[in-house]
This record gives C-alpha cells, sequence and structure tokens, in this order.
C-alpha cells in the first residue's frame, strides 16, 4: 500500500491484506443540478427516446465528485483503505443526488507478522 493511494472495494475483504484497525463509516454527498438549457434539451431527448447523454453525464460527474469526496473523508480519517464501498442515489426534479459511502479501514500485507 502507498500512502497516498486509498483501496477501495465493494468487498469487505482484501486479498493478500488483513484490516487492523476500522475507522468506521465514511461519505460523499454530491447534489448537482443542471442549467436550464441542458434540461430543456435533455427534456426533449426524452420525447424521442433514446439515450440521453447530457442527463448520463450529470449522473456519472455526481457519482465521481462523491466518491472523490468519500476518499477525502477517508485520508482525513487516517485510513488507506475502505471496504464495503456503495452508492446511493435520491430522486430530485432537476438535479442528481448520488452518496457514496464506506468503511475506513487500515490494512497492512497478510504476509506480516
Amino acid at each position: 500500500m502507498t500512502p497516498e493511494r486509498i483501496v477501495t472495494a465493494t468487498t469487505f475483504e482484501l486479498p493478500g491484506c488483513r484490516v487492523v484497525k476500522c475507522l468506521g463509516m465514511v461519505r460523499g454527498l454530491t447534489v448537482r443540478t443542471r442549467s436550464l438549457p441542458l434540461t430543456i434539451v435533455g427534456s426533449l431527448r426524452t420525447l424521442f427516446g433514446g439515450r440521453a447523454g447530457i442527463f448520463a453525464e450529470l449522473c456519472e460527474s455526481a457519482r465521481e465528485e462523491s466518491f472523490q469526496l468519500m476518499l477525502t473523508h477517508a485520508k482525513r480519517m487516517g485510513a488507506n483503505a475502505v471496504v464495503g464501498v456503495r452508492y446511493d442515489t435520491g430522486p430530485m426534479v432537476g438535479a442528481a443526488e448520488v452518496l457514496c459511502y464506506g468503511t475506513a479501514v487500515v490494512v497492512e500485507p497478510a504476509d506480516r507478522t
């Protein structure tokens, strides 16, 4: 494990590592809104069907921001890994709300004694 890199996993175990300290839950929450012109264009796209790229980009940027906020929270707590990473979203009109959360831990190589 490099000190500046935080390992993340959706699982609760990391192969080749053992958890030596559990620091608690970490989270990153963001709410992103669209501009009015993009909302109109995206809404028109939904009338005709197909992929609404404008909305997909909004959601992806919200997911990335919430993930980075979670990592910042974990670093502040002294973690070098986050396990059990999950995303949660909530319905919001004209916005994307994304919560990314997991358990901050300190891990070390399993072969250490």
